[in-house]
């Protein structure tokens, strides 16, 4: 099929316990891009979240849920929401972003002015023009080092490797293997870039955002998930290299 007939564009955000975000970044989206369908992704979010969504439907045509039972990790909130877009033959262009606010609406069409030009556009805070508001000195650093810390060592040439403010194109993703990615969390960003770069020779470019702390609601960041940080570019780092 030619890049002409790919003409939707599906935004997948995966939520857990984001009832006073959904709402606002459903219509921040449908606001900057009407015609793109929006696929939430919730792992059971015990403050009901799915629900909103669900009532939301019933006003919104191009708004659907994919509702999984167990939260096992944004790495497989992704595999199982990609795996099902793809489906439709005619998406040509997947958008992932955060359901809390962080990731602002506004930027979704720079992402798409680029993306004919290459495979993965990256919404990048730690580029000339991108940054962080409202975080607090410590995530700020923790952030900054950790993705340097992972640019050093995977060697890829990407500033913000733990961006899961992404705009693929479906060409990108039919030749992902994802059996192969099996980080989750943050990690599972930083490893799916590396899958993209360093095996699949994918045309990156970041564009600058200005990323906010969350609007409502607890931050997601955990120790588990800063260890998996931590751990994830030394496992890629020790296959690269004894399979050179």
């Amino acid at each position: 099929m030619s890049d002409k007939k790919l003409k939707k564009i599906v935004v997948i955000l995966p939520t857990y316990n984001e009832k006073n975000n959904i709402v606002n970044i459903i219509n921040g989206i449908i606001s900057m891009l009407p015609a793109a369908e929006i696929l939430v992704v919730d792992d059971n979010s015990p403050d009901g979240t799915a629900k909103i969504v669900k009532n939301l439907t019933a006003n919104y045509s191009n708004l659907s849920l994919l509702e999984r039972p167990l939260k096992t990790g944004l790495g497989d909130a992704y595999k199982d929401a990609i795996k099902l877009v793809l489906e439709d033959k005619s998406v040509g262009i997947i958008i992932t972003m955060d359901a809390d606010g962080s990731h602002q609406p506004k930027y979704l069409k720079d992402f798409l002015n680029h993306i004919s030009s290459y495979d993965l556009i990256v919404g990048s805070r730690y580029i000339a023009g991108g940054g962080v508001e409202h975080w607090q000195l410590w995530r700020k650093l923790l952030s900054r080092l950790g993705n340097l810390y992972a640019k050093i060592l995977i060697g890829v040439k990407i500033s913000d490797l733990t961006a899961g403010f992404l705009c693929i194109r479906r060409k990108l993703l039919e030749k992902v293997d994802f059996n192969e990615i099996n980080s989750q969390g943050y990690a599972y960003l930083m490893e799916f870039k590396f899958y993209c770069v360093s095996k699949l020779g994918a045309r990156v470019k970041e564009v600058p955002i200005i990323f906010t702390e969350r609007a409502e609601g607890k931050s997601k960041m955990s120790r588990y998930i800063i260890i998996e940080g931590i751990k994830a570019p030394l496992k890629i780092f020790l296959k690269k290299f004894f399979k050179d």
